[in-house]
């Protein structure tokens, strides 16, 4: 079931309703982001992606060609600077609700994933590459700086040195060195990114919803703080689970020798 109300974006809901699917969909433009998609990505993360129904997010670019390239240069020629200020700050909006959408988000990338495009990748929970996939940060050779969380991320991610060498360089990474490096889980054939992210998505999605979710918080929280307090916050989440139905059903399940439905709840 497709979402209505989109401009740049195309969303749509699996059968069950626990899996959407959110298309960057500008191709003939590679996905590049304006600020109407800006708006979109605010609406979506804040909006279907975040209601309890769903259970996972996959994030693709229409076509096999890129994910995105980036934030529109062409729609920033001749910005004021105080216009290019005000578009950003709605790219950081919808760089935090990605960030903090409440189910996993899977990125789903298909040849390019460039500047504020592979920043969108990295804000999913974990990366689904196709052998075509190509990333970089060419911020700098613009005399930019990657301004939706690069900075944060891809350090988190692949470790500091590799991630200012990357950054200050600009240089491209390519699937195979992103698979080695740690960046991205999977690396699969041309054209079959999406289909793994489903794949991955739908048993997301078959799992108990709050247990993943208090465990999506736990791994956000802990990793930001000290092992003690990372260890008092994994307690606060398992405590969130042990009150709920799903609990209840999963034992049962276990016991009758069946598999659990759950409700989230």
């Amino acid at each position: 079931m497709t979402e209505p109300g989109f401009r740049t974006l195309r969303v749509e809901r699996s059968v069950d309703g626990h899996v959407l699917t959110v298309e960057l969909h500008r191709p003939e433009v590679l996905n590049a982001m304006n600020t109407t998609m800006g708006e979109d990505l605010i609406a979506c993360f804040r909006g279907p992606a975040a209601v309890p129904e769903v259970r996972a997010v996959v994030f693709a670019g229409a076509g096999d060609r890129a994910f995105s390239v980036g934030g529109d240069l062409k729609e920033r020629e001749g910005m004021s600077d105080d216009a290019w200020r005000a578009q950003h700050v709605i790219f950081e909006q919808a760089a935090m609700a990605v960030l903090r959408c409440p189910a996993p988000v899977i990125a789903a990338v298909e040849g390019f994933a460039l500047g504020g495009g592979w920043e969108m990748a990295l804000l999913a929970d974990f990366i689904v590459a196709s052998e075509t996939a190509v990333f970089a940060l060419p911020e700098v050779t613009r005399g930019i700086f990657p301004g939706v969380g690069g900075t944060q991320l891809l350090p988190r991610i692949v470790g500091a040195p590799m991630a200012k060498e990357l950054i200050f360089t600009g240089r491209r990474v390519e699937a195979a060195e992103a698979r080695a490096i740690g960046l991205v889980n999977h690396v699969v054939p041309r054209g079959q990114a999406r289909a793994k992210a489903s794949e991955l998505a739908a048993t997301i999605a078959e799992n108990g919803p709050v247990a993943v979710r208090q465990a999506k918080k736990a791994i956000a929280w802990g990793s930001e703080t000290d092992l003690e307090t990372g260890m008092v916050l994994a307690i606060e989440a398992y405590n969130a689970t042990v009150v709920t139905e799903d609990r209840v059903e999963g034992v049962r399940a276990f016991n009758e020798r069946r598999k659990p439905r759950f409700r989230g709840r």
